[in-house]
């Protein structure tokens, strides 16, 4: 009976020795509602328990201040690491500098460089949106009249914003004739109901639409297929939805889209995180992953 305490004593030991060297990362996201928040957010949780890390993903609908909130929660619960994603470090920048004080480290998935962030693994944003608003311009012939989805509250889809400046200094003969801020949660449906509106106020004067990414592009398809289905202008956006895709394979008005390797962005940003766990760094303060562009033609489909 004696022995059979001590072993028990022996395990409870263990147990608790294994609890405290257990591995807690948090992902905090504002947008899990969109498809690729939500796919790196699945990535990595899928790549985080491959390494035997316990991962939990809270989301705040687009409330920043619950973001800073529940962050703050997940320092005081002393996570062994956080994850943000899609997410601006420096609109929680007192919740971040927190976390750096407490120990806890910070990684960015898809947002921004910050002194207490780790590193951020995004892909090139602004380059996205130099490729995307060239892409366009020459496939209308370097004139015409566009419509521009855009948000700018996400720090990857504002820089592909102001790659779209640039690009149209560059460019006179293209006119951005109505733009429209995207809601989110729901940027597919709020981007139908706008393109209903411009496609009511503007009709046939429409040549173009740039969408800072896929969702809102997505809805514009949407809503000219029930309010103008004979419509000819051009729709090309940013991520490689599957929606997205699915409508250029069907040779719809969605004519291209810059697919950004997601699952890669998370593979790496485990890999950075789990170097850093080890009481190494990061690499680099800011990773760049790699986009494609994906076509009719990429997708082998001859649209006539």
């Amino acid at each position: 009976m004696k022995r059979l305490a001590i072993w028990g004593s022996v395990a409870a030991l263990l147990s608790s020795a294994s609890m405290a060297f257990a591995t807690n990362v948090t992902i905090l996201t504002p947008y899990i509602s969109s498809v690729p928040t939500n796919e790196m957010a699945q990535s990595f949780k899928a790549q985080g328990e491959k390494r035997g890390w316990t991962v939990s993903i809270i989301d705040t609908r687009n409330d920043f201040g619950q973001l800073a909130s529940r962050m703050e929660d997940t320092i005081n619960a002393k996570a062994s690491a956080i994850v943000l994603i899609s997410a601006d470090p420096a609109q929680i920048g007192d919740q971040v500098e927190l976390a750096a004080k407490s120990g806890i480290p910070v990684i960015s998935l898809d947002g921004s460089k910050n002194a207490n962030v780790a590193v951020n693994v995004t892909s090139n944003n602004f380059d996205l949106g130099t490729q995307l608003s060239d892409a366009l311009f020459k496939a209308l012939g370097g004139k015409g009249n566009i419509v521009k989805f855009f948000h700018s509250a996400h720090p990857g889809v504002h820089q592909r914003e102001l790659a779209l400046e640039e690009a149209l200094k560059k460019n006179s003969d293209i006119k951005v004739i109505a733009d429209h801020f995207v809601k989110v949660p729901g940027p597919v449906d709020d981007g139908r109901v706008a393109m209903e509106n411009i496609l009511r106020q503007h009709g046939d004067d429409i040549n173009g639409v740039w969408a800072a990414w896929d969702d809102p592009g997505v809805g514009a398809e949407l809503a000219a297929e029930s309010e103008k289905p004979d419509a000819k202008f051009i729709i090309m956006g940013i991520d490689g939805s599957q929606q997205a895709i699915d409508m250029i394979k069907s040779c719809t008005r969605y004519k291209a889209t810059f697919r950004q390797d997601f699952p890669k962005i998370a593979e790496i940003g485990a890999e950075q995180l789990e170097k850093i766990l080890g009481g190494g760094k990061a690499d680099k303060d800011e990773i760049s992953v790699p986009a494609v562009m994906v076509t009719p033609e990429t997708l082998g489909v001859k649209c006539p």
